[in-house]
């Protein structure tokens, strides 16, 4: 995993178990993989990767069970969501504007861009999904 400097990783790791969830690789109820296993798969520190879980399940997206690992909680896609959506536009969206700003960049320009990667996500999504 690549990290930006800008923010903590153990925040970046949280953007990612959340975009995880989001996606639907890791499902409400389900067990995701142990700080051991992700700290491996992403090459950090498991202390790390333990910080992230245990901000993650102080946000009710996670929770332990004991002697078993970390779940998904009932309504953590809804709570990832929640989480990103204000890390974005706190965060993202001022620097976007800030660019659209500065490149003069118009609205009808950007709607029209993103029409067309919404139309190609799912043109995508089709091609990888046919049987």
């Amino acid at each position: 995993m690549e990290f930006r400097n800008n923010q903590a990783i153990y925040l970046q790791i949280a953007e990612m178990v959340c975009e995880n969830i989001l996606l639907n690789r890791w499902g409400e109820g389900e067990k995701i993989p142990s700080v051991r296993e992700l700290a491996v798969t992403i090459e950090v520190n498991p202390n790390t990767v333990a910080r992230t879980y245990e901000f993650l399940t102080q946000k009710e997206i996670i929770f332990t069970k004991r002697g078993m690992g970390y779940f998904v909680t009932e309504d953590g896609k809804s709570k990832a969501m929640a989480f990103r959506k204000e890390d974005f536009l706190k965060n993202d969206l001022p620097l976007f504007f800030q660019n659209i700003d500065l490149l003069n960049i118009d609205f009808d320009e950007l709607k029209h861009r993103f029409e067309n990667f919404k139309k190609e996500k799912t043109e995508t999504f089709s091609a990888n999904t046919k049987i």
